[in-house]
This record gives C-alpha cells, sequence and structure tokens, in this order.
C-alpha cells in the first residue's frame, strides 16, 4: 500500500498483530510527533447515528463528543495497532484553528523497521471488556484493548 505523502515517517505493511500495521520508517526520538490522525469529522449527533462496523473500526473519540473516522480520508496513523506495552501515545491537542485534534508521539527510541502501537484503551461501557479481546503478545498483557 502506498503512503500519502503527509506520512513520511510512517510505512503500512502486515503486522504480526494484527492485519496491517505502521511501522517506522526511520529511527524516531521520545517526544517525536510520528503524525496526526486523519479522517472525516463528525460531531456528536452524527455518529450516534452511524452504524459503524464493529469488527473493523478506525474511530477516534474526542473530549468534544465528536469522532474522527480514520477510514473515510484518513492517513497511514489510522494503521497503528494497539499494544498493552505501547511505543507511542496519542494526545488531543487544541490546533490554531481551533478544532481539536489527535497527535501521535514516540514515547521512546523507535529503531527504523519497528511497529508503531499504543494502547487503544478503549471505553466500552457496559460491555464485557473480554469482547474486546488484545492480541498483542506482551508479558504484561491485561487480555483486552478496554481500557483497565
Amino acid at each position: 500500500m502506498p503512503n500519502p505523502p503527509d506520512d513520511p515517517l510512517i510505512e503500512v505493511r502486515a503486522s504480526g498483530i494484527h492485519g496491517e500495521g505502521a511501522f517506522a520508517r526511520r529511527s524516531l526520538h521520545p517526544g517525536q510527533v510520528v503524525g496526526t490522525y486523519g479522517g472525516r469529522r463528525y460531531a456528536e449527533h452524527e455518529h450516534r447515528a452511524r452504524d459503524w462496523d464493529h469488527a473493523l473500526t478506525y474511530v477516534f473519540a474526542l473530549s468534544d463528543g465528536s469522532i474522527i473516522d480514520g477510514s473515510e480520508g484518513g492517513n497511514a496513523t489510522r494503521h497503528i495497532n494497539h499494544s498493552c506495552a505501547p511505543n507511542c501515545a496519542a494526545y488531543e491537542v487544541d490546533a490554531d484553528d481551533g478544532e481539536l485534534r489527535i497527535v501521535i508521539e514516540a514515547k521512546r527510541r523507535i529503531a527504523a523497521g519497528e511497529e508503531l502501537f499504543i494502547d487503544y484503551a478503549l471505553d466500552v461501557g457496559d460491555n464485557d471488556p473480554r469482547d474486546y479481546a488484545c492480541r498483542c503478545g506482551h508479558t504484561g498483557c491485561r487480555g483486552t484493548m478496554a481500557r483497565p
């Protein structure tokens, strides 16, 4: 899969964890911005009516109730898989234009070719966290992508 020009640090290819993954094209240092999560934005009232594919989604919820759907106009950051021991973190930031954004940063030094991971920490509400199984394989895996 070709990488969009706005994702020069990320290469998308097959992942040993799940489907396609995002991999560092070159070494990254702690605190380095890997990318900004992209996609179509839905206001809270718009996305509540959507029927999401719960098997595979690329949505990021924001504190204002809106979401970013990476499956529509998204970039390579949507392929960052979950791990219970992530090497990246996602942060919500206020952009200069007043819009909320999700920025992905390296948490530690990441070698070129290493797969990028964040902790999804899903808010599953009253659903059973076991329905959101984690397959990261880390020795400290909590067994779920749900928020601890």
